[in-house]
């Protein structure tokens, strides 16, 4: 399937902004099963000085000064993308949870994608001991570690209320746990504690599902904005699979992602510094859809690129 992406994010501001400086994360990159036909941003007011570079994880990151006075702060990504996933295997024929975090705290590798990364407490994921009893509910003695997971992933669908009033993106892990609601964030970096509370390799993954289901399917929780959800390693065989703990599946075809961390402090879409008083406002649209081009025809409108 090839999608066109478009993210459309708009700052207002009560008074005039002097200057800006914006980290962002807004750039597919090639992931497995996913390849990136085009991609490019447009800023305005036009930006004084664009950098780019990718971090450690893989993610392309644009730095942006804005040196221009403005009321408004207007960043367009766009992109086309193509995701052909592999099948998910068998969860049965996993290996046992226990094998996995035996050979996750005995590998070697350091690479990007190693599991040392992921194993460990970090920014906004850290050892939370009730996530992690919630967690062990599903991982009972010897079972495979794609059915555990899928059980968890199961179980936040149903005891959790997707609520985007109920949290914001400062709010702290343990409150979203206690309350039993939140968005797509919360409900990754709650699997995250439960699974690295047990000593298993999890991520955090931001990126898109499909605006629009196939006929017959119901249309996703998170569609229309950013999404995010939880990667966990299931050894060296299987590697690194996707699990989206608000809708209650694997990702698959249906997901685009933009980036890989330890949890929403490495990969969040945009931050940075303001020089203004008075206050702002937010709002944020995303559009993925199939595309009804090929991947040789020109971008859906004409931008400059980053």
């Amino acid at each position: 399937m090839i999608y066109d992406i478009r993210h459309v994010t708009t700052y207002r501001y009560d008074a005039p902004v002097s200057s800006a400086r914006c980290t962002l994360r807004l750039l597919p990159s090639d992931d497995e099963g996913q390849r990136v036909f085009d991609s490019g941003l447009e800023v305005a007011p036009v930006p004084s000085t664009i950098t780019q570079r990718t971090d450690f994880f893989g993610t392309r990151i644009a730095n942006v000064t804005i040196e221009t006075p403005h009321r408004e702060l207007r960043i367009t990504a766009l992109s086309r993308v193509e995701v052909e996933r592999r099948e998910a295997p068998a969860p049965a024929l996993t290996p046992p949870w226990e094998e996995v975090r035996q050979a996750a705290f005995s590998s070697t590798q350091l690479g990007a994608h190693a599991p040392a990364h992921f194993l460990y407490p970090s920014r906004l994921v850290p050892m939370h001991e009730p996530a992690s009893d919630y967690a062990a509910e599903s991982f009972s003695p010897g079972r495979p570690i794609v059915v555990a997971a899928a059980e968890l992933m199961k179980r936040i669908r149903k005891d959790f209320k997707y609520d985007p009033k109920a949290t914001a993106v400062s709010t702290p892990l343990s409150e979203a746990f206690a309350t039993r609601g939140g968005v797509c964030q919360d409900f990754a970096h709650i699997m995250i504690a439960g699974l690295r509370g047990l000593g298993l390799p999890a991520a955090y993954v931001s990126g898109y599902i499909r605006t629009l289901p196939p006929p017959g399917k119901p249309r996703l929780v998170g569609a229309d904005a950013s999404h995010a959800w939880a990667s966990l390693w299931c050894g060296d065989i299987f590697g690194w699979l996707d699990f989206d703990p608000t809708n209650a599946i694997l990702a698959g075809n249906d997901h685009i992602v933009i980036a890989r961390g330890r949890d929403y402090a490495d990969v969040s879409p945009i931050d940075g510094v303001i020089l203004a008083s008075g206050s702002q406002t937010l709002t944020v649209s995303v559009d993925v859809a199939p595309s009804q081009r090929t991947a040789s025809d020109p971008p859906p409108v004409a931008r400059e690129l980053v």
